[in-house]
Order: structure tokens, then C-alpha cells, then sequence
């Protein structure tokens, strides 16, 4: 698969979440979270996903990502979510020429980070699955591109 670009919305860190138009790219608000991201995070520019919002992503490095910088990656996994009752999988991706593997340290993180990112917020319900590798990220992927934006 080809590169794909991700736009950075929250800083690996942070326990702030900002939120962007996912067309526009422009900031709209930003709360603050129960806890810090591990990882920088954002969504792959023009798609869809099961919720209706761009296909969510965690860019595994240890590079300092800033909110609003645009990336190009290679998806790795994805991991599987449930968040109030809708599907809301996120890839798992590296920078062009990074290597990262989703060893058993980068899981653990991830799903602390995810079960308890919103215990904020009353009545919230995520559910973490599975990490499935490369060929399952790039399905997703194909199947979440917004047909009405790609070229």
C-alpha cells in the first residue's frame, strides 16, 4: 500500500484533545482528557470510517509530532475498538523510514491509554479488541476511503 497521510491532532504527552474540521483542517475546540496520548494521534485524511469520522490512527515515534502537522506513514496494525456501541478501530502506523514493532510494551499502552482516556465522562463505554497486523490496517483502509473526495 501506498503511503498515507495523517493529520496530528493530539501530541504524544498531552492530555489535551483538540479537536479539527476533518475537510477544513481547522481547529474547533480543544478539553482536556483523563489521560496523556502515548502516541501522537490523528485521523488519515479523506476517509470514513464506522462512526461516520475520519479513520482514527496512532503514529508510533518517538518524534515530537505537533497538533496540526500533516505526516506521511505506513500502517502497521489496528487495533479493534467498540466506543458506545460503534465500531471506532484505529491504524497503527510508523513515519516513512521508521520501524516499529506492536510488541506486547506498545499494547499495553495503547489499551490503558483507550480504557481509561474518557473516565472523565460519565456513562462512557469503550470496549478494546484485538491488534491485527499490516494486511488487516490496509484493508481497513481501503474500505474506509471517502469515495467522494479521492482523486
Amino acid at each position: 500500500m501506498a503511503l498515507i497521510k495523517v493529520f496530528i491532532e493530539n501530541e504524544a504527552g498531552s492530555n489535551q484533545k483538540n479537536l479539527y474540521n476533518e475537510k477544513t483542517l481547522e481547529h474547533r475546540k480543544t478539553f482536556t482528557v483523563s489521560r496523556e496520548y502515548p502516541y501522537a494521534y490523528g485521523f488519515i485524511l479523506n476517509t470514513i470510517s464506522g462512526d461516520g469520522m475520519a479513520l482514527d490512527c496512532f503514529v508510533l515515534t518517538e518524534k515530537k509530532l505537533q497538533s496540526g502537522e500533516l505526516v506521511e506513514c505506513e500502517p502497521i496494525g489496528v487495533l479493534l475498538q467498540i466506543e458506545d456501541g460503534e465500531e471506532d478501530n484505529n491504524i497503527l502506523a510508523v513515519l516513512k523510514d521508521e520501524y516499529t514493532e506492536i510488541n506486547e510494551q506498545v499494547q499495553q499502552r495503547l489499551k490503558s491509554f483507550i480504557e481509561h482516556v474518557f473516565d472523565h465522562i460519565e456513562g462512557k463505554q469503550i470496549a478494546v479488541g484485538d491488534f491485527l497486523g499490516k494486511e488487516a490496517a490496509t484493508n481497513l483502509i481501503q474500505e474506509c476511503v471517502d469515495k467522494d473526495t479521492s482523486p
